[in-house]
């Protein structure tokens, strides 16, 4: 029955936003209310005087946006809850979009004033795609922002939701005075320095209590009142098998910065958001209450600890329970590997656990066995629905700057791309290496990373490529195939795993090969 009990007892979530909605400072707050964090890092751009606690890497804190996805976890009211907290910048999106395989659900802040942006739209996307449960938040009541229902409107119109508030605003910006929680039907009043101070909650069952009126004043009662009233008639009554199924999504208002309306959104959380749920493989749908353990990798971290040049491969428990020193097979490889010090993960602080259970995410320290996708079981030769690589929107070519450090260069280079950081390709005319990436920002990481941690210092040279795609000839002896290899000699290059990439340099001259040569299967992912 143990297996059982930890299972429904975790809830394993992303928080995903456009840059600035204030993703990771809810995150932050999720953590203070849960009791791991006394004290949160305010996130001010680029004035970073004490980091936030999920942005761990040195570029993180200087720039003031997350650029890798981090891991935390806590306990708060006998739940144990883990929480990736995503990048939000759209450079980094091909992180976010693999980390949202290892969640069962997610969270989706949104900027009162800003409304829905780009990054949210392709983000929910996604989860939709997915059928995962989503939560919205709608963040910084404590500026002047949006209409509370235009704000409604335009989640369910762009972003094709169906939504259902759970919490309401009393009033907005200067004006603003608290929220009412429709789920536990009760008042949370603002105060200023709800900063510093959680505030109290005032049970209210009846709005037309004239206790109501003493609150908050006549005129915003009467608001609250016909603006309720508005809710309950329009909106669909929350439903948890339509909000797991992905038919149905609650929303919450509130102000991360000052913890306020954080702790109704994770108190409501923790009642509905679903336990660790089944995975498809290739073989079957895999139940997390099976004995037998299996799980995958989804990211891939080197130098998380730049003094101990350690890198660590992120595994989502999917069935059964992990255990310290116990041999497991690494189903592409074939072969058992054994672990003795698995991680848990609080930010870029560490634990040794002995047990893990399905919801979990473990760090295993990683000498090169891994890649993004892999499974590791119990001796079920299965394979998780992979994680592919898409062809990238930005080529360049790396030229190493310092000569005697070329090892370093080449160590740096494996490892950052081994993490997915972005794409290498090594052309089959001269052996030159591109590195494609997702957004042009991507680079500047690289550059930074390379120096601080493999001591490697490297430049770029622009490169005209349109498309990677990955070449999937039928017949690999045919004259087609050899006629190929020849004719497009030098737009020919391998990606890390030795597959064969076209690089294409325009959109015309890719339609054109493809109608040339119709035996030969261009993919635009490395998975087909």
């Amino acid at each position: 029955m143990k297996l059982n009990e930890e299972i429904q007892r975790r809830r394993t979530f992303g928080v995903i936003a456009h840059p600035d909605a204030g993703k990771t400072t809810l995150t932050e707050k999720l953590l203070l209310f849960g009791g791991a964090i006394q004290e949160a890092g305010a996130v001010k751009s680029n004035k970073i005087k004490k980091g936030a606690t999920s942005d761990f890497m040195e570029i993180e804190r200087q720039r003031g946006i997350s650029v890798a996805t981090s891991v935390l976890s806590f306990n708060y009211k006998s739940v144990k809850i883990n929480i990736l907290d995503t990048p939000g910048h759209k450079d980094f999106a091909e992180d976010t979009y693999r980390t949202l395989t290892a969640v069962d659900s997610v969270i989706v802040v949104v900027d009162v004033a800003k409304g829905v942006e780009e990054q949210t739209e392709k983000l929910v996307e996604v989860c939709r795609m997915r059928n995962i449960p989503m939560i919205v938040f709608i963040n910084k009541l404590d500026r002047e922002g949006r209409d509370a229902f235009d704000l409604l409107d335009e989640i369910e119109q762009k972003l094709n939701l169906r939504v259902t508030p759970l919490s309401f605003p009393i009033g907005m910006g200067y004006d603003f005075k608290g929220i009412y929680n429709l789920w536990e039907h009760n008042i949370n009043l603002f105060k200023e320095d709800s900063r510093k101070n959680i505030s109290d909650t005032i049970e209210i069952t009846d709005l037309h209590t004239p206790e109501l009126t003493a609150l908050i004043g006549d005129e915003a009662a009467e608001t609250l009142r016909d603006e309720i009233e508005l809710v309950n008639g329009v909106y669909p009554k929350f439903n948890q098998e339509d909000y797991i199924a992905g038919r149905l999504q609650p929303v919450f208002f509130g102000s991360a910065l000052y913890n306020f309306g954080v702790r109704e959104l994770l108190d409501c959380f923790i009642k509905i958001a679903p336990p660790p749920l089944p995975k498809q493989s290739d073989l079957r749908l895999v139940k997390p209450e099976e004995d037998q353990f299996t799980g995958f990798v989804f990211k891939i971290h080197a130098n998380m600890d730049p003094k101990h040049r350690d890198r660590l491969a992120f595994v989502k428990i999917v069935s059964g329970k992990f255990e310290r020193n116990t041999p497991y097979l690494h189903v592409r490889k074939g072969k058992q590997l054994k672990f003795s010090s698995p991680n848990a993960f609080f930010a870029d602080k560490k634990a040794i656990v002995d047990v893990s259970y399905p919801g979990d995410i473990v760090g295993l320290h990683d000498t090169g066995n891994f890649k993004i996708g892999d499974t590791l079981t119990e001796g079920e030769a299965l394979n998780y629905k992979g994680i592919p690589n898409f062809s990238p929107e930005h080529f360049r070519y790396i030229n190493n700057d310092d000569p005697m450090k070329s090892k370093q260069l080449n160590k740096g280079i494996k490892q950052l791309m081994d993490e997915g950081v972005a794409q290498l390709f090594t052309l089959d005319l001269n052996n030159r290496k591109v590195i494609g990436t997702v957004g042009a920002l991507q680079y500047e990481v690289i550059q930074y990373r390379l120096e601080h941690e493999y001591g490697a210092k490297c430049s770029y040279e622009p490169l005209h490529v349109y498309k990677a795609c990955w070449i999937d000839p039928k017949d690999k002896k045919s004259d087609a195939f050899k006629d190929f290899l020849r004719v497009k000699q030098k737009y020919l290059a391998k990606d890390k795993q030795g597959q064969l990439v076209f690089l294409a340099d325009s959109a015309f001259s890719l339609q054109m090969t493809i109608q040339k040569y119709p035996s030969i299967q261009f993919h635009m992912t490395s998975e087909w």
